[in-house]
C-alpha cells in the first residue's frame, strides 16, 4: 500500500464460511477463501445475487458468525479474539428492521444507545440530531408501528449511527422500498460518506452498487469473480453499449437464432435479448438487415449487471 494511501479499517485473507448440515453430510461453502480490504473513508461493496455469500460475509465481519477459515481484521483488531471491541465501534443496518413496535421513534433511539453504556443526556443530543438527519424528527414521539417501510428504514440507519460508529454495515439497505425511498436513503448515505464514516454494503441492485459505491467486489458461489471500481470493471468486462432486443414470445427463438453471430457477447434471458457492441445503432441496422423484428430496441450503456451476466451467467436478481 502506498504512503498516503487510506488505511486498511477491514481486511479479509482466505475468508471462508462454511455451514454443517446433519446426517452426516458434507458442509455448504457460503465464503470460500476470499481477499478483499476496505479503506476508511470509502464505500465499499458486495455485488452478487442471492444466496452469492454477501450476508454471510457481512455477520462474520459484525463479529456475530465464527469464521470456519482464514483471517478477518476490522479496525486493527482480531475479529476471532476481540469481538466485543470491534462491535462497539460499528453500526449495523441489517437486512429486516429489527426496530421496536410498541416504542416510540425517539424511544427506540434511546434504549438502543444505552447498550453502549451512553448517558441520556448524550443519548437525547444524538437521537435529536439523527432524527433532523435521517428526516424524521416530526415522527419522533409517534409510535414505529405508524412509520412506512421508508421511514422505518431510516429509523434503522439512525439507530446504527447512535454510538457515532467508524464503520457502518449495511446489508440490503432498500430491499422492498420505493424509487422515492430508496433516492432518500442515497443521499443520506452519501452524506455519511462525505462525513468520514466507512460504509460497507451489500445489495444485488446494480443501480445502488453504482451510485454509492467507490469500489466493489462481485461474488458468485462465495468467491470473488471481480474487484474494482465500478466504471472500471464495466470498461474491463463488458463493451461501451449494450442493445436490448424484446421479441413476440412466439417468435423470440427464431428471431433470436437469427443474431447468433452478430456480436461477440450475447445473453438470452427470459424476458429479452442483449447485444454487447461498441455502437448499439450500427448493431441494430445490423439487426434489422437479418430480418429480426423485435417489438421493441433499446440502445444503452453497459452497466454493472452486465458485468455479472459475463462473469456468472446469470442476472443478479437470480
Amino acid at each position: 500500500m502506498a504512503a498516503d494511501a487510506p488505511a486498511a479499517l477491514i481486511e479479509a485473507s482466505s475468508l471462508t464460511k462454511v455451514y454443517e448440515r446433519g446426517g452426516g453430510r458434507a458442509g455448504f461453502t457460503a465464503v470460500d477463501g476470499i481477499d478483499f480490504q476496505v479503506r476508511r473513508g470509502e464505500a465499499f461493496g458486495l455485488l452478487g445475487a442471492n444466496g452469492a455469500g454477501k450476508s454471510s460475509t457481512m455477520r462474520m465481519i459484525a463479529c456475530v458468525s465464527p469464521l470456519t477459515g482464514g483471517g478477518l481484521r476490522v479496525l486493527g483488531h482480531d475479529s476471532v479474539t476481540d469481538g466485543p471491541a470491534i462491535r462497539a465501534r460499528l453500526g449495523v443496518v441489517p437486512q429486516d428492521d429489527t426496530i421496536d413496535g410498541e416504542l416510540t421513534v425517539r424511544e427506540n433511539l434511546l434504549i438502543y444507545g444505552r447498550y453502549f453504556g451512553l448517558s441520556w443526556k448524550v443519548l437525547r443530543e444524538r437521537s435529536t440530531r439523527l432524527l433532523e438527519f435521517t428526516r424524521l424528527s416530526d415522527k419522533a414521539g409517534d409510535s414505529v408501528s405508524t412509520l412506512s417501510g421508508g421511514m422505518r428504514r431510516r429509523l434503522t440507519i439512525a439507530r446504527a449511527l447512535i454510538n457515532e460508529p467508524e464503520i457502518v454495515l449495511l446489508d440490503e439497505p432498500t430491499t422492498g422500498l420505493d424509487p422515492q425511498a430508496r433516492h432518500l436513503l442515497w443521499e443520506r448515505l452519501f452524506q455519511l460518506k462525505e462525513d468520514g464514516v466507512t460504509l460497507l454494503l451489500t445489495t444485488h441492485y446494480m443501480d445502488e452498487a453504482e451510485q454509492l459505491c467507490d469500489r466493489l467486489v462481485v461474488m458468485d458461489a462465495g468467491r470473488i469473480v471481480a474487484e474494482g471500481a465500478p466504471a472500471e470493471l464495466i470498461a474491463r468486462h463488458t463493451s461501451r453499449e449494450v442493445l436490448e432486443l424484446r421479441f413476440d414470445r412466439l417468435e423470440r427463438q427464431t428471431m433470436t437464432d437469427r443474431c447468433r453471430g452478430l456480436v461477440e457477447h450475447m445473453e438470452e434471458l427470459p424476458d429479452r435479448l442483449l447485444l454487447s457492441t461498441d455502437d448499439g445503432e450500427e448493431t441494430l441496422g445490423a439487426v434489422h438487415r437479418r430480418g429480426v423484428r423485435p417489438v421493441t430496441a433499446l440502445v444503452r450503456r453497459s452497466s454493472l449487471e452486465d458485468v455479472f451476466l459475463k462473469l456468472t451467467g446469470r442476472s443478479l436478481l437470480d
